[in-house]
């Protein structure tokens, strides 16, 4: 089987599918694993891969995330006969049936199991671990210039919701709305997460929040975008560690 995986979080599942061997083109920003990605071949970005260059390829299936890639480019594909495969997930069971579906198109069904039951152990650990226990407010700044954030229809939400978070900007009408300073400051939670990804904060960042807010620097921490943003094989530590930034 030849495979071409054009979202960096699919990419690493093939590898953890035990698929590896059969990508022939991934994009600019897969990096994981590292000992594997360097040896197939880059197809462009998430947002401009090149498409001929892929049909050259001839891949039996190309892999598509409906976020990060674009919808022309899976049709252009399409049209000239290579089967692409979209997929979605906004939680951990919709990530859980991902991995199944990719596991039984790539003929790996015994490992996608392997990592689908995981995920749901953890998943249903975590949640348990929850009840009972009072809310803590959380936002999630994913960019600067503006500053921006996240509602409830994303998968950082679900992560941190079902370890006993609760997003202060969950009910905007944007998946990822624009904020200001001030509604941080009237939103008043518990946590704010910086993540790494996309915009790479720093400490600097943290502190540039504390002088504009306000607030105790004990409230801020800068968190791995991938552990929270990821889908896939990368889910089921995504979920403990989306538990220790609650629970911490």
């Amino acid at each position: 089987m030849r495979i071409v995986s054009l979202c960096p979080s699919l990419t690493e599942l093939v590898f953890d599918l035990g698929c590896g061997d059969s990508l022939v083109g991934i994009t600019d920003y897969c990096i994981h694993p590292a000992d594997g990605v360097g040896a197939v071949e880059k197809v462009g970005g998430t947002k401009n891969p090149l498409v001929e260059r892929i049909v050259e390829l001839a891949p039996d299936v190309v892999l598509f995330n409906q976020e990060e890639n674009r919808r022309e480019d899976a049709a252009a594909l399409d049209a000239v006969g290579i089967h692409c495969l979209t997929t979605f997930p906004r939680d951990c069971e919709g990530t859980a049936e991902m991995v199944e579906i990719i596991g039984k198109e790539l003929e790996a069904v015994a490992q996608a199991k392997r990592i689908a039951a995981d995920i749901r152990t953890r998943t249903r650990r975590v949640v348990e671990a929850a009840q009972g226990r009072e809310p803590v407010t959380w936002a999630y700044l994913i960019w600067r210039k503006p500053w921006m954030s996240v509602n409830a229809d994303t998968f950082s939400d679900a992560l941190l919701r079902q370890a006993g978070g609760l997003n202060v900007f969950a009910e905007t009408e944007e998946r990822y709305p624009t904020i200001t300073v001030q509604d941080l400051v009237d939103a008043d939670p518990d946590r704010i997460l910086l993540c790494t990804e996309p915009f790479p904060f720093k400490e600097k960042h943290i502190d540039e929040l504390v002088e504009a807010t306000g607030f105790s620097r004990d409230r801020f921490a800068i968190v791995d975008g991938e552990y929270l943003s990821w889908h896939g094989s990368r889910t089921p530590d995504g979920i403990d560690y989306a538990e220790q930034l609650i629970r911490r």
